[in-house]
């Protein structure tokens, strides 16, 4: 149940071209929303003042374009999972440059996310690694996750610029050392967990999804501590996109009917849900706004069924 001093008002946007599969979603500075279509080979950006949409083709066909991320000069940098590469979209002329990563066993790039150093991290599930661009040179390091299939997934990078992933393949989330490369990993205390996508608190703090077991999760990396908490949707729930804002957590049950905006206040430890008016397909990622642009800070959401990458 809600209580009387949060409200959420979801509005929907139906994309232009049918059967795109939009992906990942990101809220840029001017305050307009960009997607990936996966299926379509194509970034969108919404303006939600307006509801005008426009469409940028890429041009490789079948590219698969899944995570993305905007650069401080704007422009949209995106993985593309099906091709194996990187691709930088400048939004004025509508270019895009690709950055081939140097490994064919480099599959399925997924998430990709800067440092405050202007470095790009991406993680590679396919071919279970984590990824680092230097945009002014162009180099990609690929860097072997530890752990055999562990499917290196979500990703952030944290207040001091150290990046961590989701392993969905483990019951693991990873740290790497900017500097030397050097992957430690954090046990899960459930061998059935199964992290796909985390988000940081202001306290450096991780938080996970176990889309396996239905849980939440809190990883403290500063000693190691894990705490749990079972989903109000329950095991078969399907928690997957998460977002942090304001301290307080924000994720998705994917696999509920319809799909269940919820939410987490740590310091009640208590829950709160709202169903997606649209039934949500399977939201697999959201992004918090930028900036206080509206009266509450909100969380953006993309997904349709299809592909479950």
């Amino acid at each position: 149940m809600a209580s009387d001093d949060v409200r959420v008002d979801i509005k929907e946007w139906r994309t232009p071209t049918a059967g795109a599969h939009p992906h990942d979603p990101l809220v840029t500075s001017d305050g307009a929303i960009w997607y990936t279509g996966q299926m379509a080979d194509l970034l969108g950006r919404l303006d939600p003042k307006t509801g005008q949409f426009r469409e940028y083709r890429l041009k490789t066909p079948d590219s698969g374009p899944h995570g993305l991320v905007a650069d401080a000069n704007g422009a949209i940098w995106f993985t593309a999972s099906f091709k194996g590469y990187i691709g930088k979209l400048d939004p004025t002329t509508g270019d895009v440059r690709e950055f081939k990563l140097p490994d064919p066993a480099a599959r399925d790039p997924h998430t990709p996310v800067f440092d405050q150093k202007g470095i790009l991290w991406f993680t590679v599930i396919g071919g279970n690694m984590l990824g680092r661009l230097n945009p002014v040179t162009g180099d990609i390091k690929l860097i072997p996750s530890p752990t055999a299939h562990s499917l290196p997934y979500g990703l952030l990078v944290n207040s001091k610029g150290v990046p961590s992933f989701a392993e969905f393949g483990s019951n693991k989330i990873a740290r790497v050392d900017p500097v030397t490369l050097k992957i430690e990993e954090f046990t899960l205390p459930n061998l059935d967990a199964c992290p796909r996508r985390i988000a940081a608190a202001s306290d450096d703090a991780i938080w996970y999804t176990d889309y396996a077991r239905g849980y939440l999760g809190r990883l403290d990396p500063k000693t190691g501590e894990v705490s749990e908490w079972p989903s109000p949707g329950g095991r078969d729930s399907g928690p997957y996109a998460i977002a942090v804002v304001d301290d307080v957590i924000w994720y998705v049950e994917s696999a509920a009917s319809p799909n269940m905006l919820t939410r987490f206040d740590p310091k009640s430890q208590t829950f709160e849900r709202w169903p997606l008016p649209s039934g949500g397909g399977v939201v697999r990622n959201m992004a918090p706004t930028p900036s206080r642009s509206y009266s509450r800070r909100v969380c953006i959401e993309a997904g349709e069924r299809g592909v479950d990458r």
